[in-house]
């Protein structure tokens, strides 16, 4: 397949196959500076039967509660490589597998809590994204989000607009989306929000509505 029919998820897995090697490296810096505390933040709160969409390098495995059951789904292989050794090496039981996040490979209902982290900022179609994330839930299931967003703030706004422009066409990596409106379209009832960082950080978490 040429780059030109490349499908965006196909452009993607690339994308993140070439920078997994330097990944860990490049998102520590800025989750100790950017987003601190958000993978505390998301463990906290997840319980029960876990999935994890777009685990990554497994970046959020340490702060997991000993009681969950874990699985997760990433869509470059390179990534997931080496999120299944961090797994092995933490000890921590965990179903890691290759999946696309618009396209779930779990039946409906299977899940009591879904975790996306700093990926529908890259995620090709986050709205169907979400979507699926609403299927897989049990009726009342919790879920629960951290993702770069727009800022409050029009000034840092105009230059994260500008930023995307280079990197959208990149990487596919996107400075000014917000999943709050998604969420909310996809039907779940929000249950606590938190903008921090100049708004530019926002964590979700949110309910499946029960009935």
């Amino acid at each position: 397949m040429t780059r030109d029919a490349e499908t965006p998820a196909a452009r993607q897995q690339r994308v993140w196959d070439r920078n997994a090697p330097g990944y860990d490296k490049q998102i520590g810096f800025f989750e100790r500076v950017w987003f601190t505390g958000g993978r505390e933040w998301l463990g906290e709160r997840a319980h029960g039967r876990v999935l994890e969409v777009a685990v990554g390098t497994g970046r959020s495995l340490p702060h997991y509660r000993p009681g969950v059951v874990l699985t997760g789904i990433e869509l470059s292989p390179a990534m997931l490589a080496i999120a299944q050794r961090r797994a092995a090496d933490l000890g921590r039981p965990a179903d890691l597998r290759q999946g696309d996040a618009e396209r779930l490979p779990f039946a409906d209902g299977t899940f009591d809590t879904v975790v996306c982290a700093l990926s529908l900022c890259t995620i090709p179609h986050p709205a169907a994204a979400i979507a699926e994330m609403h299927r897989v839930l049990v009726p009342g299931g919790t879920l629960l989000l951290l993702d770069h967003i727009g800022s409050s703030w029009p000034p840092v706004r105009a230059a994260q607009w500008l930023l995307e422009q280079l990197t959208g066409r990149a990487a596919g990596e996107y400075f000014t989306r917000r999943q709050l409106p998604l969420v909310r379209a996809a039907g779940f009832a929000v249950e606590e929000t938190e903008r921090r960082k100049a708004g530019t950080i926002e964590r979700v978490h949110a309910r499946k509505p029960a009935a």
